[in-house]
């Protein structure tokens, strides 16, 4: 019997602040730099790319390209969204190195 795999989009799961809080955390705290720029670039297509476009002052084929994989945004732009999306990075010492 073989299986049936379904699609799974993360984007649906995106529905509160809280979860993409808890989301990109955990993708941070996982240390993977390639998988928080994929984060950022789902949680602003769950809030919506065109919105996010207009509040940075980027266009939306330019941050659907910024955050695909393998993309290599500059950080003013990761900055940018982030802000678009009232979401702020902070710092916290680590008491052990990884």
């Amino acid at each position: 019997m073989a299986l049936k795999l379904i699609p799974f989009d993360v984007t649906e799961y995106l529905d509160s602040d809280e979860a993409i809080a808890e989301y990109l955390s955990q993708v941070l705290e996982d240390g993977d730099n390639e998988e928080f720029i994929r984060a950022i670039g789902y949680v602003a297509k769950a809030r919506g790319m065109a919105q996010i476009a207009k509040d940075t002052g980027l266009g939306r084929e330019s941050l659907y390209k910024a955050f695909r994989p393998n993309a290599k945004p500059r950080f003013d732009t990761v900055v940018r969204v982030m802000n678009a999306l009232k979401l702020q990075l902070s710092a916290t010492h680590r008491s052990s190195t990884v």
